[in-house]
């Protein structure tokens, strides 16, 4: 087919913000508005850690630190959400959207894995020098 040079009306596949719910790993404090980590026994993790994934945004405060494994759980989002841009030769650009971006910590993403010492965050959507970088989450169970 070849390239429109029109207007056309394309229909937003899915209104519905996915929220999961997974349990939480005993002895941490899980904060809202942080990126939700998923260790490799499907817990939620207060940070994030090699083998861990990125798998939405927490959306409540859980204190499970007195605990122990998956008694308390969490509801993680999927979506578009700001963090804070890294600094210096890590710093995202506007030339980077469209590019993954890696986890520095659970609120601040990078441009590189610095030689894959960090998990991948998400795709870059924008970047704004007062609003940070806006990543696209997605849960780890959902691939499309």
């Amino acid at each position: 087919m070849a390239d429109l040079n029109r207007s056309r009306d394309t229909i937003k596949y899915n209104e519905t913000t996915l929220h999961l719910n997974y349990p939480v790993k005993g002895g941490v404090h899980i904060y809202p508005g942080l990126m939700g980590f998923i260790d490799s026994a499907g817990r939620v993790v207060g940070a994030s850690a090699l083998g861990a994934k990125v798998a939405g945004r927490i959306t409540a405060e859980v204190d499970a630190t007195n605990y122990t494994d998956g008694q308390l759980t969490v509801n993680l989002e999927e979506g578009i959400y700001w963090f804070d841009n890294s600094s210096a030769g890590d710093l995202i650009a506007a030339a980077d959207v469209g590019n993954t971006c890696y986890v520095v910590d659970n609120h601040t993403v990078a441009k590189t894995s610095n030689s894959s010492a960090r998990i991948a965050a998400g795709r870059i959507i924008n970047v704004d020098p007062v609003m940070g970088v806006a990543v696209q989450l997605k849960s780890i169970t959902h691939t499309t």
